[in-house]
């Protein structure tokens, strides 16, 4: 038992970032005779302990029969863009490296992950999403930077 416990904790922690990101839309990248195309996808989240922050998220989603049955592994090329939509105050226990959102690529223990950085001495919030598996993961990443700065309607 005590050698389950690691990845016990993994799939709890997994499951209570998983919180639900809006779809804003799809692009065709590849058509498919049968099953559904390959595509392009755009997602937005708003930061859950930041608000005032809020990223869009365009991930590869692979199409087919296997696509549509949900039983593909979509490949880890995404790339992420977050901005400042609003006053951001930050919390005051705020860790310095924090999971902000997740998202299952696959039925197989894939998942796109975007992490919050706070580099203080530039007043900046990093977001970075890479792929990750439960044994490894990809060199695949994409970041983003939100400068924390007053904000004037």
């Amino acid at each position: 038992m005590k050698n389950f416990l690691p990845f016990i904790t993994l799939c709890a922690s997994s499951l209570s970032f998983n919180i639900a990101a809006e779809e804003i839309g799809c692009i065709t990248t590849a058509w498919k005779l049968i099953g559904a195309n390959h595509k392009v996808c755009i997602q937005a989240f708003d930061d859950p302990k930041i608000p005032g922050v809020s990223c869009h998220v365009s991930q590869a989603r692979t199409g087919g029969v296997s696509g549509s049955l949900g039983l593909a592994e979509d490949p880890s090329k995404f790339s992420i863009a977050c901005r400042q939509v609003g006053s951001i105050s930050l919390p005051n226990n705020l860790p310095e490296q924090e999971l902000a959102f997740s998202s299952d690529t696959s039925l197989f223990f894939k998942e796109t992950r975007i992490t919050r950085l706070v580099d203080k001495k530039r007043n900046t919030l990093v977001y970075i999403a890479i792929s990750r598996k439960i044994v490894d993961g990809a060199p695949a990443n994409s970041i983003s930077s939100v400068p924390i700065m007053p904000w004037v309607k």
